[in-house]
């Protein structure tokens, strides 16, 4: 018996209609995804958002702060600075570790209050200046810099919140007045501002300060052309012919003839760099670089030594010193003349006037 067979016809629209619902299927399913990835673009830029506002709303806000209010550079931890030291190796000037106090006017509670209890530690305390800052709402705000080790442990046991502690470094000069117009100083700040400190300075540490790469591990030591011996003497007997003569200052230079270099240079009055509350005083200079003075008779060993090299004279060459030079309206006279014929030697070493014209 033969089966029927189907027509032609009918195979070609049941494949066409397979076909379509195939298509209805892969299309919803392309619309589902579809979906699904808008709302994940949706969300991550919902979060993006959020993430930029939250920042670009924080910069606002630190824009309009006081910046005299604000944890600017106020609340910096001093940088590192190199030792200093003479020519043989003695040190000048070196970083010690120091505590500073600071406070959180946010956590103080009563202001008065603390400032009653630090005053029994630092009377030297200004009470309108201090309360301004422990009411003025900022983050951070210096009381007080550099405190001694008992002062810090005094305020530490008063237990006051809102207080605390910073490591800072400090400048300590071991010869205190002997070498301080050398050496120089150095402000709260630990930056130089005279001497070597700032001649330091300006040959490029403070750029390394201002960057964050002045680490002290890898500072060398400044060595200097002084010998803090000869230093010692010599600042010795300018204070002790100071005092002897009541003068109003002295000074003493000490160079090395073959090189140039300053072995010890000197003057007084001084200040002791560790406590320089008198440093900016008038008579406070140092008289060997700072001060002006006339030539004078220390011109007759230049004009001594001119004679010799141009073959003009010689050690045994002879002048005569007996009566004035007169030269215009003026003459030329010796303070304490010889009245007497003088040998090169001799016009040097009793300073005439005469004979060196």
């Amino acid at each position: 018996m033969i089966s029927r067979l189907p027509r032609i016809g009918d195979l070609l629209k049941r494949r066409k209609k397979t076909a379509e619902d195939g298509s209805i299927v892969v299309d919803a399913a392309r619309k589902a995804t579809g979906g699904k990835a808008r709302t994940r673009i949706v969300m991550t830029m919902a979060v993006f958002f959020t993430l930029y506002s939250t920042i670009a709303g924080r910069l606002i806000y630190l824009g309009l702060q006081n910046p005299d209010l604000s944890d600017g550079p106020q609340s910096r931890v001093t940088a590192s600075r190199p030792d200093i030291v003479d020519r043989n190796g003695e040190v000048l000037a070196t970083d010690i570790k120091t505590a500073s106090l600071f406070a959180e006017p946010r956590r103080i509670v009563d202001a008065d209050e603390a400032i009653e209890k630090l005053s029994t530690v630092l009377p030297e305390i200004d009470y309108e200046q201090t309360y301004r800052k422990l009411k003025s709402g900022a983050g951070f705000v210096w009381l007080q810099r550099q405190l001694t080790p008992k002062q810090q442990a005094d305020i530490m046991a008063l237990g006051v919140p809102g207080l605390g502690f910073r490591t800072e470094k400090r400048r300590f000069y071991p010869s205190g007045e002997t070498s301080s117009y050398i050496v120089g100083l150095t402000n709260i700040d630990n930056q130089g501002i005279s001497g070597m400190e700032k001649y330091i300075d300006e040959q490029g540490l403070s750029d390394l300060q201002a960057s964050g790469l002045a680490i002290a591990k890898d500072l060398k030591p400044v060595r200097l052309s002084i010998d803090l011996r000869v230093q010692h003497v010599v600042r010795d007997e300018i204070a002790a012919g100071l005092e002897r003569y009541r003068a109003m200052g002295a000074g003493a230079v000490v160079l090395n003839i073959k090189t140039g270099e300053v072995m010890a240079m000197a003057s007084v009055p001084d200040f002791d760099p560790n406590n320089p509350y008198n440093a900016q005083d008038k008579d406070r200079l140092n008289r060997m670089s700072a001060g002006l003075y006339e030539m004078g008779s220390t011109f007759k060993s230049f004009t001594s030594a001119m004679a010799l090299d141009s073959g003009k004279a010689t050690m045994n060459s002879r002048f005569d010193a007996s009566h004035p030079i007169r030269v215009g309206h003026q003459a030329i006279h010796d303070f304490h003349g010889k009245n007497r014929v003088l040998s090169l030697p001799e016009v040097f070493l009793y300073s005439s006037n005469i004979g060196s014209a």
